[in-house]
């Protein structure tokens, strides 16, 4: 049942709609085709532009979180979808066991302030989720795809890139939405590596990456030197280097020297 009315944007939850439904489409195009996975999960779908090209599709099942009260009103008027695929929520604190069966691609025009945020939870969840077409500030999302060596490279770039082969796919202008943000918007697409093993202990991957990034304008020999040996350091020869210089693979070979 179609709903004319609009949900007003609210900015303490970082609301701005998309308005093109090209662009939105473009979006969802994104996803992988028939058979890759049984589910899709929208994270705040808003008043459902990215979710009419989604349930347009037959190739999966398409579950929504939304935060905002008044949006959880407005789809649950739109979409006659079965009990439970629109949940009232937040990502950042929500468990898929027992709601999603099976593995789910995530999706969405991500609120800017907790982006960041999102990805670390799709991380935690990696096994589930085989893939996410997101769109995030420019900023960000040139981050999450950047290089080593780039002034942008940072912590998600290194998690996200080990992890998953992460591509920036399309940008958008401020004037694509309503509201109009005051930055610019890109969309990047991240499909997990199959049958892929870190090749280190990840929970000392993460805090050494931590600390590197922690004192990113420091050489790595002074970020690094609680965590390794004095005499290994000298050894190393990328220790002069700061953090942004490293992949994903040098950090792992770090990770494999911690005591």
């Amino acid at each position: 049942m179609k709903n004319d009315n609009k949900v007003r944007a609210k900015k303490h939850l970082g609301q701005h709609f998309l308005k093109d439904p090209r662009k939105a489409e473009t979006i969802v195009s994104h996803l992988s085709p028939q058979g890759a996975y049984d589910n899709v999960l929208e994270i705040g779908p808003g008043m459902g532009i990215l979710s009419d090209f989604l349930l347009a599709r037959n190739d999966f099942r398409t579950f929504m979180i939304e935060l905002d009260k008044e949006s959880v009103a407005f789809l649950k008027n739109k979409y006659p979808l079965d009990f439970g695929r629109i949940i009232d929520g937040d990502f950042l604190q929500f468990n898929p066991e027992g709601v999603i069966p099976g593995s789910f691609a995530v999706i969405g025009n991500f609120p800017y302030n907790i982006s960041s945020q999102i990805l670390f939870r799709v991380l935690d969840w990696r096994d589930k989720i085989p893939e996410l077409v997101g769109m995030f500030q420019k900023e960000v999302a040139e981050r999450i795809a950047g290089s080593p060596g780039g002034r942008e490279y940072g912590i998600l770039s290194v998690f996200m890139q080990a992890f998953y082969e992460v591509k920036l796919v399309m940008t958008l202008d401020q004037n694509d939405f309503d509201p109009p943000p005051k930055v610019k918007s890109a969309v990047i697409h991240c499909r997990r590596k199959e049958g892929f093993e870190l090749g280190c202990d990840e929970k000392k991957f993460r805090k050494l990456v931590k600390a590197a990034f922690g004192q990113r304008r420091k050489m790595l020999r002074n970020a690094l030197a609680v965590m390794l040996d004095k005499e290994m350091i000298e050894q190393l020869p990328y220790m002069s280097l700061r953090a942004e210089n490293l992949s994903w693979k040098q950090y792992v070979e770090l990770t494999n020297l911690v005591p």
